[in-house]
This record gives structure tokens, sequence and C-alpha cells, in this order.
């Protein structure tokens, strides 16, 4: 599976949000870096086909992702920011709620409710309402829905902003877990979380890539004007151009 970015620019109005954004994913889990305003949102809302790019093309195997339609969303999770949840409802509940909108047949969704639940930890507490979880609780509900039917790419928007520490280190050993054979993609500007988690990263700022390659690939380039890099001193360094 590959899906690929091929020029993608979004304006809205006079204001360019994404300029020719070009990249091809290959399963891995892959790190959009970058401030607020970078476009990170808005590439993951042309992603989602949520929003339609001004010009260019997101394919799917070489198939435009918006022809394809309900095949593609059938195909992508998407874990927003927000802890936007039901609270009254008890998780099982919620997800039986999820299983109906992604249209999974009513024979399977038993089975694959009970799995998601346990991948992401909470099945002693699967019939408690949401509104009593704690942060990270709420992370992994998130992160349930999004991965609830198998889809085969999984897009996460700032993951673990709000967490504590521990938390963190919970969340991300979780998203290693649930993310083989899958393309993952995880917005964030918390560059530790990535320097544990990515294959490769890209940093984005004004709506074009500044810079991107695998860690190993980063650090040695870097290497030669930087003194002991990492990630975290890289896109300090890009982010202040």
């Amino acid at each position: 599976m590959i899906l690929e970015a091929k020029n993608v620019t979004k304006c809205y109005g006079k204001k360019t949000a994404l300029t020719e954004f070009s990249y091809s994913f290959h399963p891995g889990i892959y790190g959009l870096l970058g401030p607020n305003g970078a476009g990170k949102s808005t590439l993951m809302g042309v992603m989602t086909t949520n929003l339609k790019a001004t010009s260019g093309q997101m394919l799917l195997d070489g198939c435009d992702i918006r022809e394809l339609g309900r095949e593609y969303r059938r195909c992508i999770g998407y874990m927003p920011q927000q802890q936007k949840l039901y609270d009254g409802f008890p998780f099982v509940r919620f997800l039986y709620y999820i299983a109906a909108l992604k249209g999974i047949k009513k024979a399977d969704a038993a089975a694959e409710i009970e799995k998601t639940i346990r991948d992401v930890n909470l099945w002693e507490a699967k019939d408690d309402p949401i509104g009593t979880y704690s942060g990270g609780m709420r992370q992994r509900a998130l992160l349930a829905q999004a991965i609830l039917g198998n889809p085969q790419i999984v897009i996460m928007d700032e993951p673990t902003v709000g967490l504590d520490p521990k938390e963190r280190v919970n969340f991300r050993e979780l998203v290693s877990k649930i993310a083989a054979d899958r393309i993952v993609i995880i917005a964030t500007h918390i560059v530790s979380d990535l320097e544990k988690l990515a294959s490769e990263i890209i940093f984005l700022n004004h709506g074009h890539i500044i810079e991107s390659g695998t860690m190993d690939e980063l650090i040695a380039k870097y290497r030669e004007t930087m003194e002991d890099p990492t990630i975290e001193k890289i896109y300090m360094s890009l982010e202040s151009e």
C-alpha cells in the first residue's frame, strides 16, 4: 500500500496553507513536525477527504482518493486532537455506535470491538461511562475508534497533548503495538514522541516541507554543521530559519 501526495496545494482565499506538498507514505510510522500554522492540520484534512485540495492529487496505490470515495474512507482511521466524546456513553456502547457508522456488519462487530478494546488496554473499563475516564484513557478511547475495523491508514492529530509523562510513554508503546503493516501518520509539535516512534520525519513550516528523512539520515546530515545533533535540535534550528 502506498499513499502518495503529488503537488498538493490548499488555499483559503488568498492565503496558501499548503504548497505543492509531495511525499510517498509506505507502511510505517511518519511524524509531521511543525509549529502551529505549519500546514499539518490542512494536510490531514486533505488526507481524510474532509478538505479538497486546491490543486494536486492524493493517491492510494495510484488511484485518486476522492474518486475512490467510500472505498478509500474504509481504509482510514482518524484520531482528532479534541477529546470530544459522548461522555454519558459506556465505552463499549460508543464503539458499537462507531462500528455502525463505519458500516461494520453486525455479525462482525462484537469480535471487532472486543479486539479493539483489548488492544488499547481498556477492557476492565469497557462498561464505564467515557466521562469518568482520565485524560490518558480518553486518548486510548479516541485511538480505539480510529483503529476499529482494522484501517490500513491511521492519522493522528497531536495524540499526546495534555498527557502526563507516564501516560505519554504508555501511549507511545500502544501506537508502536498497533502500527504493524499500517501507514501511521502522527502530526505533533512534541519532538520526543517522534524520536521514540517515527521511522521518518517530515518537517513542515509555512505550508512547505523544509526537511525530511529517517532519523539516521537527518542526524548524519546535520552532524556536519551541528555538534551532537538530535531531532529536537534540528527542529529548533529549522523553526528559527
